[in-house]
């Protein structure tokens, strides 16, 4: 039998009767290996497209959001350090009259702590504080607040600007 697929075989046969239908099975697996090789490097690069795109459009997003809180908190923190910085200048030169007078630094405080780290909203906090107990003390001279600008120690905001930046730092090293 070997024989017969031997004269029937254009090489000599050595191993098995059906050496000549596996090469016609061997010619086949080739052109499906093509084929399947195109087919799936079309997949792969496709598929490296498409993730490209979407990672790039996610951290987009993400950096248009992060963008987005910066510049709202910018304003809120801005409009929080002038709202002090008046109530502060005002604290040295007259007592509290009426309570309403810090209505608007409380409201902006409020604000804060819906979005500011717990480092910012401390610092707020200490600030409005010292705005308070000021608004209690003996009103300042002219000469004593020229001192109190020379010595800088006594700048509440200074404390809260820092946190602020720190905060920021964080958020735009996160995208």
């Amino acid at each position: 039998m070997s024989v017969w697929f031997a004269a029937a075989c254009p090489r000599p046969l050595v191993v098995l009767p059906f050496v000549c239908a596996q090469e016609s099975v061997s010619a086949m697996d080739n052109a499906v290996i093509s084929a399947m090789s195109a087919v799936l490097g079309s997949l792969v690069g496709g598929s490296a497209t498409v993730a490209t795109t979407w990672v790039t459009q996610r951290t987009l997003g993400k950096r248009e959001l992060v963008r987005s809180e910066i510049k709202r908190r910018e304003a809120l923190y801005g409009e929080f350090i002038n709202e002090c910085s008046a109530r502060l200048v005002e604290s040295f030169e007259r007592t509290l009259d009426k309570p309403g007078t810090l209505l608007q630094v409380y409201a902006l405080l409020n604000r804060i702590r819906l979005c500011a780290s717990d480092a910012v909203l401390t610092q707020a906090e200490r600030t409005l504080h010292f705005i308070a107990e000021q608004y209690f003390s003996p009103n300042l001279s002219v000469e004593e607040v020229r001192n109190l600008i020379r010595s800088g120690d006594q700048d509440p905001l200074k404390a809260f600007g820092e946190a602020y930046r720190r905060e920021l730092k964080g958020m735009r090293m996160a995208v």
